[in-house]
């Protein structure tokens, strides 16, 4: 059983930066791809970004390229969120994921997901 703990989410003014940790336990996490999704109020889940567990394969929504970056310290497992030039709609809650399915996007294929940390973007 993997279990997840997000941090770093808080309040930022638009085109500040956050980081975010998700540390992982419980598990062999090199074995599992990684991923970040989110979700604002009134929406569905949205996939985010995702790293594989051997960190050489990376997947981000269109939405998030150029701005997000996702990475990983097998050797502290866990995984990092750096969000750059955040933007009023990405606020949402961001929750990390792991899957031992490669570079998925569909958060079906997430079998051990965190409680989330909020993000809040101010205009």
């Amino acid at each position: 059983q993997v279990q997840l703990v997000e941090s770093g989410g808080g309040l930022v003014q638009a085109g500040g930066s956050l980081r975010l940790s998700c540390a992982a336990s419980g598990g062999t996490f090199r074995n599992y791809c990684m991923g970040w999704f989110r979700q604002a109020p009134g929406k569905e889940r949205e996939f985010v970004a995702a790293k594989s567990w051997s960190g050489g394969s990376t997947y981000y929504a269109h939405f998030v390229k150029g701005r997000f970056t996702i990475s990983r310290d097998n050797a502290k497992n866990t995984v990092y969120l750096q969000m750059n030039s955040l933007k009023p709609e990405d606020t949402a809650v961001y929750y990390c994921a792991a899957t031992t399915t490669r570079g998925s996007s569909r958060s079906d294929e997430y079998d051990y997901w965190g409680q989330g940390t909020q993000v809040t973007v101010s205009s």
